[in-house]
């Protein structure tokens, strides 16, 4: 559904498949007992998180890879959840370039627009906004 388990923001430094341990640590305790699957793309691709996982994770962790020999841009399966998902957050206007001075304050700005859109969700409001022109001054 590409609905929110758990945010980590990190560094750009930061490699994806070590990050991921402390993202996954975190959906300790969480509501989560139907998930069976996480999938990831090739990044993801490491030995000590396949480890990690093995021992504390009740699911199987699914890495989706290009097809062999492929060349170019390749449709790959459940990716377009996780690139859409990216999407509706970039929809959020503080979300859409990165101005947060700290990374609690990043993740928190993205739980706010996910509780956002699952509101939306259960209660789509029928008209839009009405426009307002400023004036100038």
């Amino acid at each position: 559904m590409g609905l929110l388990l758990a945010v980590l923001v990190t560094a750009a430094s930061v490699d994806d498949g070590v990050a991921a341990t402390e993202l996954f640590a975190r959906l300790e305790g969480q509501p989560i007992s139907k998930v069976a699957r996480m999938f990831a793309d090739s990044k993801y691709h490491n030995f000590n998180l396949y480890e990690w996982v093995d021992e504390h994770a009740k699911w199987d962790l699914i890495i989706v890879r290009r097809p062999e020999g492929s060349k170019g841009w390749v449709k790959l399966p459940i990716r377009w959840t996780v690139e859409r998902t990216f999407a509706w957050l970039g929809r959020c206007r503080r979300l859409s370039k990165d101005r947060e001075k700290s990374v609690l304050s990043s993740e928190s700005f993205v739980k706010l627009a996910m509780i956002q859109l699952m509101v939306h969700r259960l209660e789509p409001s029928k008209v839009d906004a009405e426009f307002h022109s400023r004036t100038a001054v």
